[in-house]
């Protein structure tokens, strides 16, 4: 077993946080880190009757570009590709309405102000 890095570690701890903000928010945690061959969706979320993609992003410093900045065209490809595959291999939600969500944090990601839900953030 190999030693998580701290970006590994600090990323796990983003991903867990936005899990308890959306939870709290009502939603219902369907799935953790799906990975397939298209990529992976970190979380996927039942709110009501949608299903919701959830890409989490943390950056500790936004020099380069603020966290939501990083889920870009080719990532939101991934994203659609990846939830394409969630659904064909769960048919019962495949006649669910979707939407993707993305949740970022930057600075501290043990602090709940960081973090910034943008619901429905790209359409496919």
């Amino acid at each position: 077993m190999t030693a998580l890095t701290l970006r590994q570690l600090l990323g796990n701890r983003a991903e867990r946080a936005a899990e308890r903000l959306l939870a709290d928010s009502g939603m219902r945690l369907l799935a953790r880190n799906y990975r397939c061959k298209q990529g992976e969706l970190d979380l996927v979320m039942r709110d009501a009757d949608t299903v919701v993609f959830v890409e989490v992003r943390y950056r500790r410093k936004n020099q380069w570009g603020s966290a939501v900045e990083t889920v870009d065209w080719r990532k939101q490809k991934r994203l659609i590709a990846a939830a394409h595959h969630y659904l064909i291999t769960h048919p019962h939600l495949a006649d669910q309405p979707c939407r993707f969500d993305v949740v970022a944090a930057e600075g501290n990601p043990a602090d709940p102000a960081s973090y910034r839900w943008i619901r429905e953030a790209f359409t496919c």
